[in-house]
């Protein structure tokens, strides 16, 4: 499958650029600076890996690069300290560009996975609403589109969990504070994601156990 990874030069894109290729994928990824796509020497064949430079704040050079994409994945997110918007931006450019699939990285305890949150969760988002606007704003592009959102706990750099398994957000358990998950995790879950879909059009939550 030909898969195209937003912001692969992040943390969580570059996991999800390394279990692409080792899954046998052919990659296109982007970032604004192509150069810090990273992969590892053990991935195979890295000869399938194409990197491309484009923005999302440049919808013109994000349709450009997302030309004949199957399916899009986006590990974008946002740096403590960066403005908002950036994922409304990225949502939009991606969507404007009609690939066939859209997986989207989203965080558990916004939007319609608020009460899965917790209440800790969600008094962080109230103190700071111009950064959960932009990701709701950017869930719902992506939503509206047909694709699917993947709601994940705090992230760490774990490996792939042995018992991960993903459920929709009726059946995320409830806790006061969420479970965290490895990127690792949430990368392998949005890949299956790709490989078989299961939640077209709605949102999707990464769980380790």
């Amino acid at each position: 499958m030909q898969l195209t990874i937003l912001a692969a030069s992040g943390a969580t894109g570059r996991e999800l650029t390394r279990q692409a290729l080792e899954r046998g994928h052919t990659v296109t990824a982007i970032a604004r600076t192509p150069g810090r796509i990273t992969v590892p020497d053990t991935v195979p064949d890295p000869g399938r890996l194409t990197r491309l430079a484009a923005d999302v704040h440049d919808p013109d050079a994000i349709k450009a690069a997302l030309a004949g994409s199957q399916v899009v994945l986006s590990g974008l997110g946002v740096a403590d300290g960066d403005p908002p918007g950036a994922l409304t931006a990225g949502a939009r450019a991606v969507t404007q560009a009609h690939p066939q699939r859209i997986i989207w990285l989203g965080a558990i305890g916004t939007g319609p996975s608020a009460q899965a949150g917790g209440l800790l969760v969600r008094s962080m988002f109230r103190a700071m609403p111009a950064k959960r606007d932009d990701k709701v704003t950017a869930d719902t592009i992506v939503l509206r589109a047909g694709g699917t959102v993947f709601h994940a706990g705090p992230l760490t750099d774990g490996p792939v969990s042995p018992t991960r398994r993903t459920v929709g957000v009726d059946a995320s358990p409830r806790r006061l504070f969420p479970a965290r998950v490895s990127r690792a995790t949430v990368a392998a879950a949005m890949l299956d994601e790709a490989e078989s879909p299961r939640y077209a059009g709605t949102i999707a939550i990464p769980l380790e156990r």
